[in-house]
C-alpha cells in the first residue's frame, strides 16, 4: 500500500530485560542490581517494505511490566492514523498524547505515563525518519527551522524562551551547517566512557578498563561515587594513577546525597580533579544543586537524566544550578520535548552532554546531539555523549565508535530497532532465556528478584 493512504494499524509492545545484574554491569551507588530494561514498542502499518516505527524507554528491571502498561494506554491515541499525517507532523501526536486529561493527571508530565508517551512519540519520529530516508540527525538538521519551532510545545517556557527566540537561534545556526555536517562525518561526535567505573567493579577491572578506554581513544571517563567515602578516594585514586594528571575524570553520585553531604563528599574527592559531579542530590532540587554548584566550583554540576519534563530543566537553567546539562533520550517525553531543551540550553549557553547509561540509550541520543551539532549549537566544545560498551549486539543499527567519537549513523531511522532475535530470547518472562532461567531457579523471578541479583 502507498505511503500516502496508509495508516498505523498495531502497536506492538514488549517487555525486554537483559540480566545485566549478574555482572554487576551498570551498579552504582543507589541502584546496586539493575537489569537494564526496555519497554519496547513498535508501530506497524500497513505501507509494506518494513515501514515501522521502533521506539522504547528504558528501565532497570521489575517495574518494566508496569511502564509495558503504560505504553498500552495510549494505544487509542495512536492505531488508525494516517502513515503521511503523522511523518508531516510527530508533533500532532506528541500534543494528544501529553493533552490526554485523564491520564496527563497521571502526572502530569512526568514518571510513568510520561515516559511511555516519550517510547511512543519516539518511535513515530523512528517512522518519519524512515519514511524520509534519513537517519534522524539528518531529517531534524535539514527541517526549516519555522517547522521544528512548531514541533515544540512552549506552554511554561515563554518566560525563559519564545517561539521568536527559538526560531532566531535555529535560523542563526544556519550559517556554516553544512560544513559542520562534512565534519561530523569525517571525525564524528566526541564521547566518553562510563564502562570502567560501575561500583561494582573491582579496582583491578577499574584500572585495566580505564588504560582500555585510552587506548581506544576517549578523552574522559567517568566512576561512580556515594556509597562509601573511603572506597570512593581509594578507587578515584586508581583511577587518577593510570590515567594521569591531564585526562578528564567525571564523578556521578546518582542522587545519594543530601546538600550538606554532597558538598562535603565533593570536596573530600576534589584533590583527585573530578572534572563534574554528576547528581550530587534529588534530581527534583533545583535549588540544593545551585546551592552544590556554588559550593564545589570549580568542580562542576551535571545533571538531568532524571529531571522529568523541559520545565524543570528550565528552572534548572534560570537558577544557575547547573554547568552541564544531561538530557535523556526517553526520559521526558520524546524527540518534541527533548528539541526544546536543546533550546533551552542554546539560549543559556550551557553545553549538553547526554545521559546514555542504558540499553538503547546510546543509539539514541547520538542522534540528538548531532543535530544539536549541527543545526543549534553549532559546537562541540566541552561536549560530549557518554558511552557504555555493552548491549549493542542486541539493536539492528548500533552505534559505532571510532577514537573514541560516535561515527555519524547512515541508516534510515532513530537507530531504535532492536534485532528480533533479541526481542523472543529476553522479552519478559516467557523469552527464550527468562523462561529457561526461571525454570532453572525455580522461583519465578529469575535475576528480576533482589535476593537473587547477585547470584
Amino acid at each position: 500500500m502507498s505511503a500516502d493512504v496508509a495508516r498505523i494499524i498495531a502497536m506492538d509492545t514488549y517487555d525486554v530485560r537483559f540480566p545485566t545484574s549478574r555482572q554487576l554491569d551498570g551498579s552504582d551507588a543507589m541502584n546496586p542490581d539493575p537489569d537494564y530494561s526496555a519497554a519496547y514498542v513498535v508501530l506497524r502499518t500497513d505501507a509494506g517494505e518494513g515501514l515501522d516505527g521502533h521506539g522504547f524507554t528504558f528501565t532497570i528491571g521489575r517495574g518494566n511490566d508496569v511502564q509495558v502498561a503504560a505504553i498500552e494506554a495510549l494505544r487509542g491515541h495512536v492505531v488508525g492514523r494516517p502513515v503521511a499525517e503523522l511523518c508531516a507532523d510527530p508533533g500532532s501526536l506528541s500534543r494528544a498524547l501529553t493533552g490526554d486529561s485523564q491520564l496527563r493527571w497521571l502526572g502530569p508530565e512526568k514518571g510513568v505515563m510520561h515516559m511511555a508517551v516519550g517510547a511512543v512519540v519516539n518511535a513515530a519520529w523512528d517512522l518519519a525518519a524512515r519514511q524520509a530516508r534519513k537517519p534522524l540527525w539528518k531529517l531534524l538538521a535539514d527541517a526549516e527551522p519555522a517547522w521544528l519551532v512548531s514541533q515544540i510545545d512552549f506552554r511554561y517556557l515563554t518566560d525563559a524562551l519564545t517561539e521568536q527566540e527559538a526560531l532566531d537561534l535555529l535560523c542563526r545556526a544556519r550559517t556554516g551547517r553544512e560544513a559542520r555536517e562534512e565534519e561530523l562525518h569525517r571525525g564524528g561526535y566526541p564521547a566518553y566512557t562510563t564502562s570502567p567505573g560501575w561500583l561494582g567493579y573491582p579496582d583491578e577491572k577499574l584500572a585495566r578498563l580505564a588504560e582500555e578506554a585510552m587506548a581506544a581513544g576517549f578523552r574522559q571517563i567517568k566512576l561512580k561515587v556515594g556509597a562509601d567515602l573511603q572506597d570512593d578516594i581509594r578507587r578515584c585514586r586508581t583511577a587518577r594513577e593510570v590515567v594521569g594528571p591531564g585526562f578528564r575524570m567525571a564523578i556521578d553520585a546518582n542522587q545519594r546525597w543530601d546538600v550538606p553531604e554532597a558538598i562535603a563528599w565533593t570536596a573530600r574527592l576534589a584533590e583527585f580533579g573530578p572534572y563534574w559531579i554528576e547528581e550530587p542530590t534529588s534530581p527534583d532540587d533545583v535549588l540544593g544543586h545551585a546551592a552544590i554548584r556554588r559550593a564545589v566550583a570549580p568542580v562542576k554540576v551535571a545533571t538531568g537524566e532524571h529531571v522529568h519534563n523541559r520545565v524543570v530543566f528550565k528552572q534548572l537553567l534560570q537558577a544557575d544550578a547547573l554547568d552541564v546539562l544531561q538530557l535523556d533520550a526517553a526520559r521526558v517525553g520524546g524527540v518534541n520535548e527533548n528539541l526544546a531543551i536543546l533550546l533551552l540550553a542554546a539560549k543559556f549557553g550551557v553545553p549538553v552532554c547526554p545521559h546514555a547509561g542504558g540499553v538503547g540509550l546510546c543509539e539514541l541520543v547520538q542522534h540528538l546531539s548531532m543535530f544539536d551539532f549541527v543545526a543549534v549549537s553549532g559546537t562541540t566544545e566541552d561536549r560530549v555523549i557518554e558511552y557504555v560498551d555493552h548491549l549493542h549486539e542486541h539493536f539492528r543499527d548500533p552505534v559505532v565508535i571510532r577514537d573514541g567519537h560516535y561515527a555519524a549513523p547512515l541508516a534510515p531511522g532513530f537507530s531504535a530497532a532492536m534485532d528480533p532475535e533479541s526481542i523472543a530470547n529476553y522479552t519478559y518472562p516467557h523469552g527464550r532465556f527468562w523462561a529457561a532461567d526461571l525454570a532453572r531457579r525455580g522461583d519465578g523471578q529469575g535475576a528480576t528478584d533482589p535476593a537473587e541479583a547477585q547470584a
